[in-house]
């Protein structure tokens, strides 16, 4: 007997089906109208709580992807899966994020701005919320109110301001000493300056020249001003343009003039040492008793001469004296009775010695020329000037390191620089090589003050570099 195969069951009702059917439809639909989940959490960049080892996996992708930028290890992302628990949630482990800045506190009527290019104090004042027409009641209000509107780059104003928004108080800090401030009352506003009263210490700097003078200080600590004054002190002895070496060192003691810790200037050197070539120069100050202050050795001799050794501050030497040089524009043989110093243009000019101008113009091929006579028996003249210093006039007189005028290329000159010379009895002498005068040594009547005043400050040098020395060995 022939019989039909029976047909199997369906293994789901029609209407599980359809409605299978229907949510394969929606879920088609969802997919196209949102992004995907992964792409979503590729955007982000907070740390979230993940839900699912999936979420854990595109998490920990994107963290494996970031230190690859940055060259940093991390740990296998499916190493993370499978030591976790399939049924807890995972949380990526993050550092908590840092606290908000908290803004520092201040009175509710208290304003700063802070001066910036092209501010005025009406720019200033609207900054803050005042009108323009308070401005002018400010200013009009004390002569001395004016100097708020000299303002400075940087420089910081301080508003205090009532209930309110009218300006009751302005403040301003001018220098390191010197504050000025206006005071609403009852007649507009008044004017009060304030100047700290520096104090004064002494410090002590030691440094040792490997490139220029100038570099060498500056890093060991000097000022500019400082290091101008030393090389004035031992100009006598040392020639700034040509005599210093790789190696030479200094020790330098000077007054420092300080407000609430913090140094606001400086005084004089009060002693000083400079070892040049080997050979070491050493200076104290002393005023005598009737105010005049200069510079002497530690024995008492003046370390002031009648002529200072360049009349140009570290300026190099580019001709020295020769009775057989080629003139570099005449092109023939010619006696060069001088020194030449190469300079930049402008570069102050100064006399060596006390004396008497009898010349300050034009002179040939020296172009602007400063001759002066020094006594009966010394002459220096100064070729090539750009121009004369206020006050320099022929028939006037000039002291020891005053500015006379300024490097030039005036006259026979092929650049900017200082032609000098030195005569001695009307014959021209190296200036180079010339003995210099003493001047006159301390006072027989003030020597025993002076040696009160200069062995400790020897001693102290001595002591501040032995100390320095021995920290440096540590």
């Amino acid at each position: 007997m022939t019989t039909e195969p029976s047909k199997a069951p369906p293994l789901y009702p029609k209407t599980h089906l359809l409605a299978a059917s229907g949510i394969a439809a929606l879920l088609s639909l969802a997919l196209l109208v949102f992004p995907s989940s992964d792409v979503e959490a590729k955007k982000t960049t907070l740390s979230l709580e993940l839900e699912s080892p999936a979420e854990q996996l595109t998490q920990d992708q994107d963290a494996a992807d970031a230190a690859q930028a940055t060259n940093e290890p991390v740990a296998s992302p499916f190493a993370q899966i499978e030591n976790s628990d399939e049924n807890t949630p995972q949380t990526a482990e993050t550092e908590p994020a840092p606290a908000p800045a908290t803004e520092k506190a201040r009175a509710p009527g208290h304003r700063e701005v802070v001066v910036a290019k092209g501010d005025t104090l009406s720019t200033l004042f609207e900054k803050v919320g005042l009108p323009a027409a308070s401005v002018h009641e400010v200013l009009a209000s004390d002569k001395q109110a004016k100097q708020f509107s000299q303002l400075k780059h940087g420089q910081k104003l301080e508003f205090e301001l009532s209930p309110e928004g009218q300006l009751t108080s302005l403040h301003s800090k001018v220098s390191d000493v010197e504050t000025i401030t206006l005071t609403k009352n009852d007649k507009g506003y008044a004017f009060n300056r304030v100047t700290a009263k520096p104090t004064v210490r002494t410090a002590y700097v030691h440094g040792v020249i490997n490139s220029s003078l100038s570099q060498s200080a500056a890093r060991a600590g000097l000022s500019h001003s400082l290091t101008m004054d030393m090389a004035s002190v031992f100009g006598y002895d040392v020639d700034f343009a040509q005599d210093i070496r790789q190696g030479d060192e200094f020790d330098v003691i000077y007054e420092q003039k300080v407000v609430n810790g913090k140094s606001v200037g400086n005084g004089p050197i009060l002693s000083a040492r400079f070892t040049n070539r080997g050979k070491t120069y050493t200076a104290v100050r002393y005023t005598n008793k009737q105010g005049n202050s200069s510079y002497y050795t530690a024995d008492g001799n003046s370390m002031r001469k009648a002529f200072i050794r360049t009349p140009v501050d570290f300026a190099r030497i580019s001709s020295k004296f020769s009775m057989g040089r080629k003139h570099p524009i005449l092109n023939k043989i010619r006696a060069h009775k001088g020194v030449d110093y190469a300079a930049p243009r402008g570069t102050p000019i100064k006399a060596a010695g006390d004396g008497k101008v009898l010349l300050a113009g034009r002179r040939g091929g020296y172009g602007n020329t400063v001759i002066i006579q020094h006594g009966n028996t010394y002459r220096t003249l100064y070729g090539h000037m750009q121009g004369f210093a206020k006050g320099v006039k022929t028939g006037g007189t000039v002291k020891q390191g005053q500015v006379i005028g300024y490097i030039g290329t005036t006259g026979l000159s092929t650049g900017p620089h200082l032609h000098y010379e030195f005569q001695v009895n009307g014959v021209h002498v190296d200036p180079l090589g010339q003995k210099l005068p003493m001047a006159d040594p301390i006072a027989k009547a003030e020597r025993a003050r002076f040696l009160a005043q200069s062995q400790p400050l020897m001693a102290r040098m001595d002591q501040e570099k032995a100390t320095m020395l021995a920290s440096s060995k540590r």
